[in-house]
């Protein structure tokens, strides 16, 4: 019992004088904590470099195409929201409905990313003039051009979608987006098809799901059309 009480006595009193000789060392470590060091490693052969604690990343410049592309497909991603926006006052068919809200939660979730990548870039997030798919394309339509993005609808097809009603509005809004869709693959295939264009990694990633996830809802929409032609036809 003596030497049980003796043992704890001589632990107890040299945890104690461990912990006195250590809480200067752990006091000067809060009360001085040291400075963050930045280290930039060398290339190959040469030595790593220490950099002042001020020093930021920096990304490198944006390739003109990538800014091109992510300004025109905000502009073309807006026509396809706006599209959508029809859905709840023209018709009641469940599925259309479905893909409405899928393609407009998509579609504005993929603007503001588009919108947040070129502001981190310093590039304006729209066109010259502030465009909308609507001044876009009267602008467009008003030009001795004549050229509208890959796929867009014109003043017309919008026009007739807007008017329509039912199981016309239905027809008029698969095939329009249909096109819309393949228009925005066009996109995607012009960017990667520009030498230096689309290396960025979040670039590369998003016109990649653009693609997959488009080509998808192609072939639901092409479907669709198919089972709605068939009940048309029966």
């Amino acid at each position: 019992m003596s030497l049980y009480t003796n043992n704890n006595l001589t632990y107890s009193v040299a945890s104690c004088v461990l912990a006195c000789l250590l809480s200067p060392t752990l006091f000067a470590q809060q009360s001085n904590p040291k400075t963050p060091v930045v280290v930039q490693p060398g290339a190959p052969g040469e030595a790593t470099r220490t950099l002042p604690s001020s020093t930021r990343a920096t990304l490198p410049p944006a390739s003109p195409a990538d800014v091109r592309f992510m300004q025109h497909m905000i502009i073309h991603h807006a026509q396809a929201v706006e599209m959508t926006d029809l859905i709840e006052s023209h018709t009641d068919t469940k599925e259309i409905r479905t893909l409405g809200d899928r393609i407009s939660a998509s579609q504005s979730d993929e603007i503001r990313l588009m919108k947040r990548w070129l502001a981190v870039r310093g590039e304006p997030a729209s066109l010259p003039m502030n465009e909308t798919p609507a001044t876009h394309m009267h602008r467009v339509h008003n030009s001795s051009e004549k050229m509208l993005m890959p796929g867009m609808l014109t003043l017309e097809q919008m026009d007739a979608l807007r008017s329509a009603k039912g199981q016309e509005f239905d027809h008029l809004f698969l095939t329009g987006m249909i096109q819309h869709h393949n228009g925005a693959l066009a996109m995607v295939k012009e960017l990667f098809d520009t030498a230096g264009a689309g290396q960025d990694a979040e670039i590369f990633n998003f016109a990649s799901d653009v693609d997959s996830g488009q080509r998808a809802e192609i072939r639901r929409m092409e479907n669709l059309l198919a089972e709605k032609i068939k009940k048309e036809r029966d």
